[in-house]
């Protein structure tokens, strides 16, 4: 039986700025940085240390190359924050692209973009 969702497999074009994006800018923290010695190097990020879930971000000529059947497409990632109007006002004087704020019926959603436009959504998620 599984147990909970470890690692999101996110796969760049730009390691360094994609790094740089989702600490700086997201304000995630480094787990993790691993190299396999032949070239192969990811980096783990996550809200916080302590995270059960984080994303690895893979370099992905790198991985298309060692594995070329491999999906590579950006996975529909959906965040949760407790204030949503905060955030987004936080990542659009970051510089962030950000959509705007839409109720739904499971609350309110925005989406965001990293560097290499791929698209994520947060959702506001009382605890």
């Amino acid at each position: 039986m599984l147990s909970k969702v470890g690692q999101i497999m996110l796969y760049v074009h730009h390691q360094k700025e994609a790094v740089d994006f989702w600490t700086q800018k997201v304000g995630f923290s480094i787990i993790s940085e691993e190299s396999d010695g032949q070239g192969m190097r990811w980096i783990e990020v996550a809200p916080r240390k302590d995270a059960e879930t984080s994303i690895v971000l893979h370099d992905k000529e790198f991985v298309a190359k060692m594995s070329p059947g491999i999906n590579l497409d950006t996975p529909s990632i959906m965040f949760f924050t407790e204030n949503l109007e905060q955030l987004h006002r936080e990542f659009s004087s970051k510089q962030i692209t950000v959509g705007q704020i839409v109720d739904t019926p499971s609350g309110k959603v925005f989406n965001f973009a990293d560097p290499e436009e791929n698209y994520f959504a947060v959702m506001e998620r009382k605890s």
